[in-house]
């Protein structure tokens, strides 16, 4: 199952792209829905703060994995950044790094000079449901 959705660039898209994701995350345990939905309120963050663009989101779920991307038009790559104590941000890509099984970007070429943040995270295995009979 794939699902997008397009944001604009607005503060309440953040929460909004919150809510999008975990409505579609039905059926698995809250300690992924909440780890997955703090790496894509940063990710979305990351996007009004850098890219100051809209933002699409897709969902990719199957029975192993969930893989999210966060498109942005903004240009520039991100980068991991180790900020002091003191500092109030630069944490967001780390925070992802540490929640997910996997993250990466990709950049250029792209029609609009954008990138895509992507990250996934494993699906424990789930019984599968009986049906009454």
């Amino acid at each position: 199952m794939t699902e997008v959705r397009a944001f604009p660039s607005r503060p309440e898209s953040v929460t909004a792209a919150r809510r999008f994701v975990v409505s579609l995350m039905h059926g698995l345990p809250s300690t992924i829905v909440d780890s997955v939905a703090l790496a894509v309120s940063e990710l979305a963050t990351n996007c009004l703060r850098h890219a100051g663009t809209p933002f699409t989101i897709s969902v990719d779920r199957d029975r192993d994995s969930l893989r999210i991307a966060v498109h942005d038009r903004g240009p520039g790559a991100p980068s991991v950044r180790s900020p002091g104590f003191a500092e109030s941000s630069g944490r967001g890509l780390r925070i992802v790094e540490r929640l997910a099984s996997d993250w990466g970007v990709v950049g250029a070429p792209y029609a609009d000079g954008g990138k895509t943040v992507w990250f996934s995270v494993r699906l424990p295995s789930l019984p599968l449901e009986r049906t009454r009979g």
